[in-house]
């Protein structure tokens, strides 16, 4: 069984929390206004995660810093999804390579994934994006430039906007 590790922290935007493996991170929350709703989004990732702040030292920086808008790369940062299709795993990754402050559509990312006729594949895989920010599906939207869903539905697609815009 591989040994994951987990915490929850302070943003400008709100609380984060994260949740790692050896290999990488496996799981983020978007921001949340407390702490006890990132446990909760979490859920049985965390059931059997040990409390690690110090281990989250980098990336919680770097996520402290991009909220407040400074220029900061998540590329970088190791990921453990290796539970996920391979499809998930090519269009999460192809995500990863969208530039900050800019938007790619879901035909785009389909067509990066491996299979340009799936578009809604594109957008399943975004909306089962486990890696919120550090896999910028915000930056993700609609062939007619409309945002779509975002964090579990439509409910926070202002979230979304303002994700956009803060990267401009």
């Amino acid at each position: 069984m591989t040994k994951t590790y987990y915490d929850v922290f302070e943003t400008p935007a709100g609380w984060m929390g994260l949740v790692a493996s050896d290999k990488g991170l496996q799981r983020s929350t978007l921001p949340q206004a407390y702490p006890e709703d990132c446990i909760e989004q979490l859920g049985s990732a965390i059931a059997d995660a040990a409390p690690s702040p110090a281990r989250f030292a980098r990336i919680k920086e770097k996520l402290v810093l991009y909220f407040e808008g400074e220029e900061v790369n998540f590329s970088d940062e190791p990921i453990d999804v290796e539970d996920a299709s391979p499809f998930h795993q090519a269009a999460w990754q192809a995500c990863r390579t969208i530039p900050k402050g800019e938007t790619r559509t879901y035909k785009w990312l389909a067509e990066r994934a491996g299979n340009a006729l799936a578009p809604r594949a594109a957008g399943q895989a975004m909306a089962r994006n486990r890696l919120a920010i550090i896999i910028p599906c915000h930056r993700v939207i609609a062939s007619d430039g409309s945002l779509r869903g975002f964090g579990k539905g439509r409910e926070r697609l202002d979230l979304k906007q303002r994700l956009i815009d803060l990267e401009k």
